[in-house]
């Protein structure tokens, strides 16, 4: 089910009482704020360079849905062109094999994009995308988006740096696939995760840490190898893991493991 903004808004304004004496209209107003502020664009990466006019003539075009932890978004192949904006939360990037076998592009967070493959060339979906925790999206017809392409060139450029951004990971993935052994692929994808986290000294904090069949899946290999590289990993200091944490101590010597073995 979509929700209007408008519907949401009414949905979303209950909150707890105001201390006594304050005025109906304070309280209906301050109710107001705390309905809307969730359900912005401003913080969605391509419109980065965009007034607040323009970003509440795109807000007008989007519809919003919450999604919970697990829940579909876009299926594999389907017909539908649609693009989203995640608002808060994260969601998940993937292809299911026949046999059930999930192999994993990338996690999405708040800011980013997705499904504006379909809207620019009318193809069917690349991927499945499903909610990997509770989150609000945006949604915009593709004719809508078609359109603020040509109206707005500050998003049309932000749109086609994140695309070629896209080709280059693909590109370095397949390569990797093609060149490494497991266990470098696995140093390799640490080494992605943890240039997207929160940097400690000479290492990263991953929180949430990435399941072993997360990391499989991104890397075309099975659980128990990527349990047995972590396990060594772990004896000899370079990562350490916590409940609910993955912590690399040294990204310089997990680095340097990698280009011994790739030359780089």
């Amino acid at each position: 089910m979509t929700y209007s903004l408008a519907t949401r808004i009414k949905e979303d304004t209950s909150v707890a009482p105001l201390p006594r004496g304050r005025r109906p209209r304070q309280q209906r107003m301050e109710r107001s704020q705390i309905a809307v502020l969730p359900y912005t664009l401003a913080g969605i990466s391509i419109f980065a360079g965009l007034n607040q006019e323009a970003l509440e003539a795109i807000h007008q075009r989007c519809a919003w849905r919450r999604y919970e932890q697990g829940e579909p978004i876009v299926d594999y192949l389907d017909s539908s062109d649609d693009v989203f904006f995640v608002a808060s939360g994260e969601v998940g990037v993937t292809i299911y094999s026949v046999a059930g076998q999930a192999v994993s592009f990338r996690t999405l967070g708040a800011g980013d994009i997705f499904g504006e493959y379909a809207a620019i060339d009318g193809g069917p979906r690349s991927a499945s995308v499903e909610a990997r925790t509770s989150c609000l999206i945006a949604s915009m017809s593709a004719k809508e988006f078609r359109k603020l392409l040509r109206t707005e060139p500050v998003v049309a450029e932000a749109v086609l740096k994140g695309l070629v951004r896209n080709v280059r990971s693909l590109t370095k993935r397949v390569y990797e696939f093609s060149t490494l052994a497991v266990n470098n692929r696995i140093h390799a994808e640490l080494l992605r995760l943890a240039s997207l986290a929160p940097r400690e000294g000479k290492g990263a904090r991953l929180s949430p840490a990435p399941t072993h069949a997360e990391i499989a899946s991104r890397i075309s290999t099975h659980r128990e190898a990527v349990t047995r590289e972590l396990n060594r990993l772990s004896r000899i200091g370079i990562i350490e893991r916590t409940s609910g944490t993955l912590i690399v101590r040294d990204l310089d010597r997990l680095a340097a493991m990698l280009h011994e073995m790739t030359g780089e």
